[in-house]
């Protein structure tokens, strides 16, 4: 639920409670993690595990305990008083593809919204203990050290990654193409890893499409903290329930030079 009201500042004992629900959700995580896990295939053929389930359960009893009136929008389980001011947004495995086959370009996904604007954004990767932490009107951090997303508007030099080359089948494919064609290199499926490494300097573009809130939700906090921009291929805000397609950029004027080109 957006509206223009001005969100307050993110309350301290929720900044906590969220690294609370991320050192849950990995104590889950960790123990499937290469192991034979049996793999069910959901009704949108994406696959899941006892390790996305586990870890979104355990996060939603600790915000019910905690915080009982706040909402939760998960990708596992439904969602749970959504019309609340304050609304917490987990996907507990993002990257499961990358999971079940032994990879650890994954992550837990933590955001916080305020009547449906971002305020609170946490990647965690549990299995090499790497924390990216995105609070409003705070500067990104990764395990507790402040980082910034590096300059780079010149699309021959830019680093751009997305959620998989099958990005180019779909309805946007002959937009990504164009992007694509332009940028020194284009890497795929390190799904929210990607926006980590974008904050840290090491990435100047992540275009995606197709993504729910709970895959869209935690990352802006984290990439708009670290001097980054992300918003929708229109250059609105990200916001709950908004588009589900999403451009962020290390610096503004490559995201401008992106936007371009995608709506050509």
């Amino acid at each position: 639920m957006a509206t223009d009201t001005q969100a307050p500042a993110v309350p301290v004992e929720y900044v906590s409670f969220a690294d609370r629900l991320a050192d849950a959700a990995g104590q889950v995580i960790r123990r499937y993690f290469r192991t034979p896990v049996p793999i069910d295939i959901k009704a949108d053929h994406s696959p899941v595990t006892a390790a996305d389930r586990g870890a979104e359960e355990v996060m939603r009893g600790l915000i019910n305990a905690e915080f009982p009136d706040h909402g939760i929008f998960g990708e596992e389980f439904g969602n749970e008083r959504v019309d609340a001011d304050w609304v917490w947004y987990l996907d507990p495995v993002d990257g499961t593809k990358s999971f079940i086959t032994g990879s650890a370009q994954f992550g837990t996904l933590i955001g916080l919204a305020y009547q449906g604007r971002p305020v609170l954004g946490v990647i965690d990767q549990p299995i090499q203990g790497e924390r990216w932490l995105g609070v409003a009107g705070r500067v990104t951090t990764f395990n507790g050290r402040e980082i910034a997303s590096r300059h780079c508007d010149d699309l021959s030099r830019a680093v751009l990654y997305s959620w998989g080359a099958e990005i180019f089948d779909g309805e946007n494919g002959a937009a990504m193409r164009r992007v694509n064609d332009q940028v020194y290199m284009a890497r795929y499926s390190a799904d929210c890893y990607a926006y980590g490494l974008l904050s840290m300097g090491f990435v100047d573009l992540v275009i995606e499409d197709g993504l729910k809130p709970y895959d869209y939700m935690a990352l802006a906090p984290v990439v708009n903290g670290a001097g980054g921009l992300m918003t929708d291929w229109e250059g609105n805000e990200i916001l709950a329930g908004g588009s589900d397609r999403v451009i962020a950029a290390g610096d503004r004027q490559l995201h401008a030079k992106v936007r371009e080109l995608l709506s050509d």
